[in-house]
Order: C-alpha cells, then sequence, then structure tokens
C-alpha cells in the first residue's frame, strides 16, 4: 500500500495536511468567522487585563493564549478519518496561502492601473507599514517583501509544524505568529511587552524559513531567475536582516527575481533603514507578478515537503513504540 494512503499516524497526518492546502486553494479565508480573526480578538481583549511595559507581563500573555492552542489541539481526534478530517480543517484554518497570492495579484493589477489610493488601501492587508509615505515603487517593493516573507510565515512554517506535531502544533505555530504580527514590533508600547512574541515567532520559524529559502533557490528558473544568484544573495544578505528569518527568505527572493530589496522602511511608528538584499534594480510591476509565481511554486513545494516529513515522523514513532513493546 502506498505510504500516503497507509493507515499509520503520520501517513494520516500527511493527507491532512495536503487536503488542508487543497481547501485553501479551493476556498481561501472565510469572509466572516475566520478562527485566527477569532483568536486576534481574545488576545486583544486579554492584552487590556495583561499589559504592562515588561517582558514578564508580555511572556505571561503569550504564555496563557499559547497554552490555550495548544490545549484546544489536543483535543482533535488522534485516530482513523477523524484524524485526518481535523488535520486539514486545522491546516485550511491557519494557512494563508491562497489570500497573500489574491492579495499580490490584485496589488500588481492596481499598479498596473496607476490605482495608488486602491493600492494604499489594500497594502495593510499585506504587512504593517505606511501606505501614505509610499509611491507606485515603494508599494511593489513592499508588495514583493511581504510575499516573500508570508510566504514562509502564512504557508511553510505551518505546514512543517503540522507535520511534526499535528493540530497541536499547527495551531500553536499559528497562535504564536499571529502574536508576533499583534504585539511582536519596536514600538514604545510593545518594545518591551511583545519581547516574548517575537523571540517565540523567531525560535518557531529557524527551520521553516530555510526550508522556503531552499524552494526558493530551487524554484529561481522557472520564474526567470537564477538558483546560484539566490543563494548567492541568502548567503551574502541574508544575515544583515533584523529579523533571522525575513532576511533568508527576502535575500534568497530578491537573487531569485534578480532585484534589490531594502531601504527605507517607514511605519506608523517611524522609518527603519532596512539593509539592502539582492543585486539589481528595484522591483517593478512585473517583478511582482514574478513574486506572486514564485510563491506558489513555493507553497506547493513545503506541502509535498511537509508530507513527506510527517511520513518519516509517523514512521519513527511506530517504530519507537514497537521497540518499546518489545522491552
Amino acid at each position: 500500500m502506498p505510504a500516503l494512503v497507509s493507515t499509520t499516524a503520520g501517513s494520516r497526518r500527511a493527507v491532512g495536511l495536503l487536503l488542508g492546502l487543497a481547501l485553501d486553494r479551493a476556498l481561501g479565508d472565510p469572509r466572516r468567522w475566520h478562527p485566527v480573526a477569532g483568536f486576534g480578538s481574545t488576545a486583544a481583549a486579554l492584552e487590556r487585563l495583561t499589559y504592562r511595559d515588561s517582558r514578564p507581563a508580555g511572556a505571561l500573555h503569550v504564555g496563557v493564549l499559547v497554552a490555550g492552542a495548544a490545549g484546544l489541539g489536543l483535543l482533535a481526534p488522534r485516530r482513523g478519518m477523524g484524524h485526518v478530517l481535523a488535520t486539514a480543517a486545522a491546516t485550511w484554518a491557519v494557512l494563508g496561502g491562497t489570500s497573500l497570492l489574491r492579495e499580490g495579484s490584485a496589488m500588481a493589477t492596481e499598479l498596473t492601473a496607476d490605482d495608488l489610493d486602491a493600492a494604499r488601501r489594500r497594502l495593510p492587508s499585506l504587512c504593517g507599514r505606511d501606505p501614505s509615505a509610499l509611491d507606485a515603487a515603494g508599494l511593489a517593493r513592499a508588495t514583493v517583501e511581504s510575499v516573500a516573507e508570508n510566504t514562509s510565515d502564512a504557508t511553510v512554517a505551518p505546514l512543517v509544524w503540522g507535520a511534526l506535531a499535528g493540530v497541536p502544533g499547527l495551531l500553536v505555530y499559528r497562535a504564536a505568529n499571529t502574536l508576533d504580527a499583534m504585539i511582536g514590533h519596536h514600538s514604545p508600547r510593545y518594545e518591551r511587552f511583545g519581547w516574548a512574541a517575537a523571540r517565540l515567532d523567531d525560535g518557531l520559524n529557524l527551520a521553516p524559513a530555510r526550508l522556503a529559502g531552499v524552494l526558493t533557490v530551487a524554484a529561481a528558473p522557472l520564474v526567470g531567475g537564477s538558483p546560484r544568484q539566490a543563494v548567492r544573495a541568502w548567503r551574502r544578505d541574508g544575515a544583515a536582516h533584523p529579523s533571522p528569518n525575513a532576511g533568508v527568505v527576502e535575500a534568497s527572493a530578491a537573487g531569485a527575481l534578480g532585484v534589490q530589496l531594502g531601504g527605507a522602511t517607514p511605519y506608523p511608528y517611524g522609518v527603519q533603514q532596512r539593509p539592502l538584499l539582492g543585486h539589481g534594480a528595484a522591483p517593478t510591476v512585473a517583478d511582482l507578478r514574478r513574486a506572486v509565481r514564485l510563491s506558489r511554486l513555493v507553497q506547493g513545494g513545503a506541502v509535498l515537503a511537509s508530507a513527506a516529513l510527517a511520513v518519516a515522523v509517523g514512521q519513527g514513532g511506530d517504530r519507537l513504540r514497537g521497540r518499546l513493546r518489545l522491552r
């Protein structure tokens, strides 16, 4: 019997991950009652009680919410078709890859039409930058960077954690990443309170971001790019980024697309000077469309790699349980 349709827990998990990505492709994010939005509302409500301008308060806030997500995940069925369906549903709920592709494509359409007002209104759905401070070139660069980073955050990382830890892994990762987006940034309010959220998100993304980098290198020829340039940009520029993970995915994407990313980056709380990533001209709308295609390819590679990882993890667990029974 083929591995992916065998009765092992790892194989059921792999099937669930594949079905979850298929659901995300077919349905995208729900317009109402999105579970991640509900988690965000819960986190915002809790913050009114837990907020203090200190790291311990932030760690408590994150710990309570992440533990709640883990507990919810542990309630999911662990056997049979129930396990497959629960994994598929959780995967669909936490993935954001299709919405990312749609938003990136819509931004390219609006920039092509020179509709800067519409493009600026769309930007907050992609990243937290100040759209009023960006012209067409700035909007294109911001979107390419967001598509590259969020390909890892919205698809690759949750799939990897789903492969490793099933439904609890999916929910814990999305909880941590959502908290990082909400409070894990450098601003007067969150510099200390958001520290734990940022560090947890960094740790959970270390391996997935590097898988995303490898997949970006592999997919570069399919978008008219060079694997060699992608590797060179990753090795030369990735570590200069303030994020240990965003630098990997943004630099490898810059090299794969043959563009240069980085530079002055305006946020509502101030302007950050980001390191230059890659070598070439600033990205154009055509490059943005290529970035969307690259993201689609990386997401496809990630689900196949994660399904294989889930099978391997399940087989390893089966062997370990067999040895324990023999003792």
